[in-house]
């Protein structure tokens, strides 16, 4: 009976029932469901369609809008009577999770268990979405009788599309370069998607990525409404490559320690019965391999650490497929059985929820007990210090607990703790300000997993970064303390803004984004500023380089105007501004100095486009567009000509392949502009095109190491089985390893940073030190890794080399950035790194 209920577009399409009151997916469409793509306003029409139908089992409720103004909703669908009480159910599930605000409530374990569904949070992964509508109406349709059972104990969540900008990227471009009917062969155009891809959102971020760390306004969003209902399972819609089959739990190996047996059990659980229909119908598929539970940002870990089932189903196709492709096999991959493989597991999931929903809710109920009760892992508080140029990352930081319902205070008196920069355990007092965030709450696990030093790795074959630890990603002074420390509700909001007027001049401290926000907007108003080189004291107040000067010098187009309009600007930005009398200083150097510098504002662009990688270009234009407020201008790689020289300053070059740099004429009018003053910001993987193209830093080259040396020694060394050849490359890997980097603050590109800064290394690149001529502003040493995975043969490697360079090149610049300092958006330290690149050095 459940497998024709499952199976009905295998068995022809899916047809309408005679006693269906609510329209199928074809009748609605006028097209079978697998046949072709269904842009996303027509799947969210199809909802539209069915809750107006099905008014006592289906609700829609929007949750917001994306970059391009799409509309983003789910549906949640239950039994009528469980409808009726719909909100009261959300309610006892978050009582359940100890997050409710009425503590006096009481708490029913005997409830239904909420399932979770998320389709299409890669974009052009796109069988998914047209699963969702197959599967919202399986749940719907009167003549469905065993649908009907299961929502009497269960709540399911369906998001349709969590990326619908990049959905529809994909989905408009292949309607639009497909013909009548699909070609299957590889080679055909319509298998072959432009640049960007429609993988990410707008600004090119993976979604998949953004869980824990909300950088996105889709997830932003769209998590602010999960919190608020938490469920006990979730599940994650894919897709992979056309040859391998689908994957669904149970997940490989690391399993991130927090994860409890249950969460592993119930993998094994949902993992077999998924099997069992996909065997009934012959459908190959894996599990345990590839897809781990690690990472913290992910569609299914972020729910493991949040007391659900998180789990990724994975169905070959991805943008390659089309809507038809011949595998390796020989074999033609259809959209069509790419969606009724989604469905069946959508739906299959669901009835083991129904079958284990008492199971699921104690399980889920003791997660959250269980942390309150006593707290989660090695560490029960994390201390962050409020030290003077941190307002910024603090703000950020408790912007992210508070939109992960993380729960902190403030603290009193000494303690004792691991000391993030150092390393060591070491005693410390509290200052007002301080943050104390302990493990014994709710979000307990999730904080655990955000904040430890050193995660453990039973497996170093990882899917993604080894080490994120928020304290270093922040650049905040922390400590993990192994005793509980109690946290009072007291203030930790950075200090109000107090502006007073000044009839000499306004001192900016360079210690922040929103310092270089401020600079921006004064600089777009014609509004010159000046910065002091070396630190300075002036009316009993000390600034340190890079400090900004608002004087009446060179603005006296502004008249009277001036000051005022700075303080209100001031005030509506919240940036603290510190008058001053006199240009006299008492320490340092006098404002006519010439150690006191220009700022002038920079015309900035972005080489973008073909050849270059979207998610680190899509960071530099997402922090120009949403933190920075600044005009950047996005030019195509392959349109580079001499006449882009004329209209910039500052170029910005992330990974890619740059065409003209091995043109001989393009390349030559390229160092002309560098000589006459123009300036190259470098990141990562620019850093390498243009070390190809003898600018910039040199690659270093590789001393041969201990391993090398006994392999090369040991004449079996080359016996290795084939059963280990996926492995055999760790040693050669740098997964996400955070290195401590020392740096020369004296220098532009370092102010507003202490001597240090931790850096995330995805590559094994390191640099050559930079000899006369040229700046080692970041470097690092022997024994600088902090975190994370190194392979073997890198360790000897990762040394004695530069991770921040600036090259001087007659009156121009090239800065080199070899990390990705901007990472996904969450790696906040490295924000003031990369702004002082662009509107500092160079300046």
């Amino acid at each position: 009976m459940f497998k024709r209920i499952l199976l009905p577009v295998v068995l022809g399409c899916f047809a309408l029932t005679t006693v269906a009151q609510v329209h199928s997916p074809q009748a609605f469409l006028g097209y079978a469901v697998g046949s072709k793509y269904t842009p996303h306003w027509k799947v969210l029409s199809y909802f539209r369609q069915v809750a107006a139908e099905s008014p006592d089992n289906v609700k829609l409720q929007t949750y917001g809008v994306t970059n391009e103004g799409r509309e983003l909703l789910v549906a949640i669908v239950s039994s009528a009577e469980n409808m009726e009480r719909i909100d009261a159910i959300r309610q006892n599930n978050i009582r359940l999770a100890g997050l409710s605000r009425d503590k006096a409530a009481p708490i029913e374990e005997n409830a239904p268990a909420i399932v979770w569904l998320s389709y299409n949070v890669h974009g052009n992964e796109t069988s998914s979405s047209e699963a969702a509508m197959l599967t919202l109406f399986a749940l719907v349709d009167p003549a469905n009788t065993i649908t009907k059972n299961w929502l009497q104990n269960t709540v399911v969540i369906i998001d349709p599309c969590m990326n619908p900008d990049g959905r529809d990227r994909y989905v408009n471009w292949f309607n639009s370069v497909v013909g009548a009917n699909p070609n299957p062969l590889p080679i055909a155009r319509e298998h072959n998607e432009p640049w960007p891809g429609g993988r990410t959102n707008h600004y090119n971020f993976d979604l998949n990525r953004d869980w824990a760390w909300q950088t996105q306004v889709e997830s932003q969003q769209r998590m602010k409404l999960y919190n608020e209902w938490l469920p006990e399972v979730h599940v994650d819609f894919h897709e992979q490559y056309i040859n391998d089959p689908y994957y669904f739990a149970p997940a490989a190996e690391p399993f991130h320690e927090v994860i409890t047996p249950w969460q592993r059990e119930f993998q094994n659980t949902i993992g077999r019965n998924n099997a069992r229909y996909f065997d009934k119908n012959g459908w190959l598929y894996y599990t345990r391999e590839y897809f781990d539970l690690f990472y913290p940002s992910y569609g299914d870990t972020y729910p493991l650490y949040n007391g659900a089932i998180g789990m990724t189903y994975e169905q070959a196709g991805h943008s390659t497929s089309g809507t038809a492709i011949i595998t390796d096999e020989g074999d033609t991959l259809t959209l069509n059985d790419r969606v009724q493989h989604h469905y069946t597991t959508g739906l299959s999931t669901i009835e083991v929820a129904s079958q284990q929903a008492p199971r699921l809710i104690k399980e889920f109920h003791r997660f959250f007990s269980e942390a309150i009760q006593n707290g989660v892992g090695e560490y029960k508080s994390f201390v962050i210090k409020k030290e003077p140029g941190s307002q910024d990352r603090i703000k950020a930081l408790l912007q992210l607990l508070d939109r992960n319902r993380i729960q902190y205070g403030t603290a009193s008196g000494n303690g004792k703790g691991y000391n993030y920069a150092t390393g060591k355990d070491e005693n410390f007092s509290f200052s007002s300000g301080d943050i104390i965030i302990n493990t014994n709450q709710p979000k307990g696990t999730l904080l655990k997993v955000l904040f430890e030093p050193k995660s453990k790795l039973v497996d170093s074959a990882t899917y993604d970064i080894t080490a994120w630890s928020v304290p270093y990603a922040f650049g905040l002074t922390a400590y993990a303390s192994r005793d509980k420390i109690s946290a009072g509700p007291g203030n930790t909001d950075n200090e109000a803004v107090q502006n007073a007027s000044t009839t000499y001049g306004y001192v900016i401290r360079w210690n922040g984004v929103s310092a270089v926000k401020f600079a921006g907007d004064l600089l777009r108003k014609k509004i010159l500023l000046r910065y002091e080189e070396q630190p300075f004291d002036v009316d009993g107040q000390h600034f340190d380089r890079g400090s900004l000067l608002v004087l009446r010098t060179a603005n006296r187009a502004w008249g009277d105007n001036l000051f005022p309009t700075v303080k209100a600007m001031a005030d509506a930005g919240g940036v603290q501004l510190y008058p001053i009398t006199t240009g006299f200083v008492d320490k340092g150097h006098d404002f006519g100095s010439d150690k006191v510098h220009p700022l002038r504002a920079p015309r900035v662009a972005l080489l973008t486009g073909e050849g270059v990688n979207s998610g680190t270009a899509g960071e530099v234009w997402h922090l120009f567009d949403k933190e920075l407020n600044y005009p950047i201008t996005l030019i195509n790689a392959t349109d580079v000509d001499n006449s882009v020289w004329k209209e910039m300053d500052v170029l910005i070059m992330v990974g890619g392949s740059y065409k003209f740099l091995s043109d001989k004429a393009s390349l030559e009018a390229f160092k002309d502009w560098i000589s006459n003053g123009g300036r190259v910001v470098a990141m990562e993987g620019g850093v390498q095109a243009l070390a190809r193209a003898e600018l910039g830093l040199k690659i270093k080259k590789e001393d041969a190491g201990a391993d090398e040396k006994s392999e090369d020694s040991n004449i079996y060394a080359s016996l290795k089985k084939f059963e280990d050849r996926e492995r055999d490359f760790l040693p050669n890997t740098i997964p996400g390893s955070i290195y401590k980097v020392e740096l020369d603050n004296t220098h532009p590109l370092a102010y507003g940073y202490p001597g240090y800064y931790y850096t995330l290394k995805l590559d094994d690149a390191v640099y050559e030190y930079l000899k006369s001529g040229g700046w080692n502003v970041g470097v690092i040493r022997k024994d600088n890794q902090v975190a994370g995975f190194v392979g073997s043969r890198l360790k000897e490697k990762m040394k004695d080399g530069v991770i921040f360079g600036v090259v001087p090149k007659g009156s121009g610049s090239i800065t080199c950035l070899t990390d990705d300092v901007l990472f996904r958006d969450f790696w906040e330290n490295g924000k003031l790194l990369f702004c002082n690149a662009v509107f500092l050095v160079g300046n």
